[in-house]
Parts: C-alpha cells; structure tokens; sequence
C-alpha cells in the first residue's frame, strides 16, 4: 500500500489535521488556504497563484481590505443577533464562537487591528451597545427590525392603555366614595382641659358615663338620621307620583357597582392584541412573494405557531405553507354563515354573521357559543372576524 493511498495511516492523519482550525500565522486570506506547517507556508507563498493573487491585490489593496472588513462585520454582527438577540455577553465569548468556523475572516486582513478596536467602533456606529468593566468589553445589539420595533411600541401602546383603564377606574370610584360621603359630616372630638378644684381631691374617670353619653349620642343620631331619611322617602313618593301623572316613568339611577360593572364590560370589550390567528378559520394570501399560484388564494388555518405564525391549508391545491400573519387577511362570508370572533372583548367566541355594513366596514353578529350566547354584536371591524372552515 502506497503513501498516497486512501487508507493509508499518513492520508488518514493528514484529513484529520486538516479538520481543525490551524495556526493563524501559515493562513493566507487572499487565497483562503490554510498551511499546516512553516515549510508549507513558504511554498505557498512561492506558488504562482499566490503571486498572482498578490498582483491582483496591489492594484487597489483598499477594496480588498474594505471588502474583507464588510464580510467580516456582518457575519460578527449576524452570529451576536442569531445566537444571543439583545443580551449583553462579553466580546471575547462571541469572538471565540465566530473563529471557531473553519472558513471565517481573519481579523488580521480587516481594518479593525484588535477585538477591541473593532468593539470600540461598533460602539460610535451604534450598531451595538458597549461598556468596558474591569472584566473587559461587554457588547449589546441593537436591534433595529422594522417588525421588532413595532411589536414593541404595540406593547408599549397596550400597556400605557391598561394603566390609562386602571387610572379612570380608581377616580371612578374616588368619585363614587366622595359622592356617597357628601352632606355628612365627620364629628371631630372635643378635649377639654383637666381641672382640679381641690389638689387633695383624686382624680376618677367614669368609663360608663361616657360609655352611655355615646350610646346617648348614637341614638339621637340615628333617631335624626331615621328622621331625615323619611322626609327624604315622603318627598320621593310625591314627586314620583307627580311626575307619573303627567309624564311617564323616569328610569333609576345606576348604582356605583352597575357603573363600575359597565366600565369592566366596556374595558373588555375594547380590548385588543396585535395578534389573532386561530385554528379553523379561512383566510386569504395577500403576499405576492410565493407567485402567482398562491396570491389572493384562500386557506384554513391548521396550526398557529408563536400567535404570529400559522401553518395553512391551501383549500384548492392542499398544499401546506408557514405563513407570518402579516401575509394574511380576513375573509368575510355571506350573511347567515358562521364566523369566529378574532380579537376584542369577544374574542374567541363563535357567532353568526347577521349583516354588513359596507360604508363602515363593520358587521354585526350573534355570538352563538358560551354563556353570552344570544347576544347581538353590532360594529365589529372586518379585520377581527373571519369564516369557519
């Protein structure tokens, strides 16, 4: 068996050596080509195409430089978004992953002549945040998708309403406690100065005295009060009889907890998520990225995957797709079919179409599931209701 052989022990340790990462001083960037050795190196360099790559560098040594140092900012950039999102990590760690693919730009052949150099620089460009410790350099992405930063200002926006809510619900019911407290006055306590006629004489407090003297007080308090309350109940029997003989009948006055109850219902009612996908519905493919084949085609939603992605159906063809729901919209059927209530306070619930209103593009419908079964719905938007498969 030859040296050159395939199985051979020197053929066999040759690939495994030439599996790992080498010594950084035998790679030449402008071939790619790792050498393993010195004496490989140097003939390396004297090899045509190394001559000739090194011609071809000469003529503009810039764009060569600026080249290598794009591609290696982005593929750093892109490993620190993919692999630790917006957490702070520590440089070297994410050096240490990036070299440790075979095939990854050398420093050396960038502009930046160390990590942190080039650490420094992310930080005036603002792609990243970074802070020095005496640990060393700590780097933070930035992220600045567009998609990103409007899920958050979505959450922004949800969370100051929700504060906005609880806000006028507390001075909701400040208001009711003072109304309830007006025309009553609180009996401030009356101190009196401690006198002694005869400095022999001791000094005895009566506990039932004054015990009685409140029960006394309370009485007479309630007796005013039980007064009070029916003139107030004679003066209401007059007028509801005054006015029920010449007009009809005035409606009652909400209670506080009716009120309160309302305001729960209409905070649940206008509740919203910038989500609403749900399994068994119809839907439509807006996109025009998957050509012409699945544009403007409609699909049932098989699967929903993080709220923001489903798994369709496409209803002709069958075919499966893994769709964001940005690439998707509402279908609306005909009145009488059934739909499902996508966002909002009912969301959710199962209903009937009842029917459209084309100039608001709003539809009113009769939840037919769960305990507001019955109820008629009216100014739902398009976009929070869609057709059941």
């Amino acid at each position: 068996m030859g040296k050159s052989d395939f199985l051979s022990p020197k053929a066999i340790a040759n690939r495994i050596k030439s599996k790992g990462l080498q010594k950084l001083r035998w790679y030449c960037q402008m071939c790619q080509k790792q050498c393993r050795d010195e004496n490989g190196f140097k003939c390396h360099c004297m090899s045509e195409s190394h001559q000739r790559q090194l011609l071809l560098a000469s003529e503009n040594p810039q764009q060569f430089m600026d080249y290598f140092s794009e591609e290696f900012r982005n593929d750093f950039l892109e490993l620190l978004r993919r692999r630790f999102g917006t957490k702070r990590v520590h440089n070297n760690i994410v050096y240490n992953e990036y070299i440790s693919h075979r095939e990854h730009i050398h420093m050396n052949a960038t502009q930046w002549e160390t990590l942190t150099d080039f650490t420094k620089w992310l930080g005036r460009e603002g792609l990243c945040k970074v802070d020095e410790t005496p640990k060393g350099w700590y780097i933070q992405y930035i992220d600045r998708d567009p998609e990103t930063i409007r899920r958050q200002q979505e959450q922004e926006r949800k969370k100051k309403q929700d504060l906005d809510d609880e806000e006028k619900t507390a001075r909701f019911i400040e208001q009711q406690v003072r109304r309830g407290l007006e025309g009553k006055e609180l009996e401030k306590p009356v101190y009196t100065e401690l006198n002694r006629e005869n400095e022999e004489e001791k000094v005895a407090f009566n506990l039932n005295k004054g015990a009685s003297t409140s029960i006394a007080a309370s009485s007479e308090t309630s007796s005013v009060l039980g007064s009070n309350a029916l003139k107030t109940l004679e003066g209401t029997v007059k007028r509801k009889s005054a006015h029920s003989s010449g007009q009809s009948k005035e409606k009652k006055k909400k209670s506080a907890l009716d009120e309160i109850m309302e305001l729960e219902e209409e905070k649940k009612r206008t509740a919203r998520t910038d989500y609403w996908l749900q399994p068994e519905i119809v839907v439509k493919i807006v996109t025009k990225k998957l050509g012409e084949k699945y544009h403007k085609k409609k699909a049932v939603v098989k699967e929903v995957i993080d709220k923001y992605t489903a798994v369709v159906k496409m209803i002709d063809s069958g075919d499966k797709l893994k769709l964001d729901q940005t690439h998707l919209e509402t279908v609306i059927p005909a009145p009488g079919k059934k739909v499902m209530v996508l966002n909002g306070g009912y969301r959710g619930n199962v209903g009937i179409l009842d029917s459209i209103n084309e100039e608001r593009f709003s539809a009113t419908i009769i939840i037919d599931s769960g305990p507001l079964k019955g109820r008629r719905v009216e100014g739902i938007q398009y976009e929070d209701i869609s057709k059941l498969a």
